[in-house]
């Protein structure tokens, strides 16, 4: 979930499932509702406007459920900490199980965060 990311993360989230990292070959797959997930990927600073919507999507996602804060935004508010439209990391609005560092974390590192999860 985009919760006010630049969209760095998202790119190398789509280079991981794309055929040369292919983290689908793990068990890992992106779904369109959260109700068919076992994990949530938060990637960016979680905005005033989004914590509400991040809230009710890891609430809607079935248990056990993971979720992960992709990328240093998501984890620690990164370059946008203070900022006035920011509400905090996604830590400070849900509970997080895994943080994946970098800015933007590069696609081997997203898999293997991916592999941690399905190996849970």
């Amino acid at each position: 979930m985009d919760a006010g990311s630049c969209n760095g993360c998202e790119i190398e989230v789509a280079a991981a499932f794309g055929p040369v990292y292919d983290a689908e070959r793990y068990g890992a797959r992106l779904v369109a509702s959260p109700r068919h997930a076992d994990a949530v990927l938060v990637t960016g600073v979680v905005t005033h406007n989004m914590a509400e919507p991040l809230r009710r999507t890891v609430e809607a996602t079935p248990r056990p459920r993971v979720v992960l804060a992709l990328g240093d935004c998501a984890a620690d508010c990164g370059v946008f900490r203070g900022a006035y439209g920011v509400a905090g990391a996604a830590a400070d609005v849900v509970d997080v199980d895994m943080t994946v560092p970098g800015c933007p974390p590069r696609p081997e590192q997203i898999v293997e965060a991916l592999r941690g999860v399905t190996r849970r």
